[in-house]
């Protein structure tokens, strides 16, 4: 790979960083071709891009983002593999479903909207985290419930008052 493509590749990796703002660097070292085609697979299946890049490129690539990646730097060691995707939790369900049948891919660190998460042992709580739609969801249904109660009362209570009004007018 000459410099050009190098310079390529950063920018290629730059952008994705900055438009999916979720990736994930996996350890997928000694897998071979047939498995790694099969986790390409899957990754397309689940709406995942899958990038092999020599660490000093995703490092720089990270670099050129511009956000705080630093505590990301240690763990670009040995072989490693980006995964983009707009889903938060999608590529760490994919990494549990293919841990399945083999050891690897091995998470090394995620960053999903500026949280970082290093380690394997990461891979749980990385499933079980909630999109920001589905939190804005939560948010806006806890606040339309009490405002839901005093509708309610309202309008029972108004149901309360037009009777007695009527009872009113009827006597006289």
């Amino acid at each position: 790979m000459n410099k050009e493509e190098k310079y390529d590749l950063v920018l290629a990796l730059t952008a994705q960083m900055k438009e999916y703002g979720n990736f994930y660097i996996t350890d997928t070292s000694d897998l071979s071709v047939a498995k790694i085609n099969d986790i390409r697979r899957k990754c397309f299946e689940s709406d995942i891009t899958m990038k092999v890049a020599k660490n000093s490129l995703i490092k720089k690539a990270m670099e050129a983002a511009g956000d705080d990646y630093a505590p990301i730097f240690d763990v670009l060691k040995g072989s490693s593999s980006i995964l983009f995707s707009k889903s938060a939790t999608a590529p760490a369900k994919l990494i549990k479903q293919l841990r399945k049948k083999s050891d690897k891919p091995i998470l090394k660190a995620a960053y999903i909207d500026s949280a970082i998460f290093i380690g394997d042992s990461e891979i749980d709580t990385l499933i079980k985290l909630k999109s920001k739609e589905q939190l804005i969801g939560e948010v806006i249904g806890l606040l339309q419930s009490p405002a839901k109660n005093v509708i309610s009362a309202l309008q029972s209570g108004g149901t309360i008052i037009a009777g007695l009004v009527k009872t009113l007018q009827e006597r006289g």
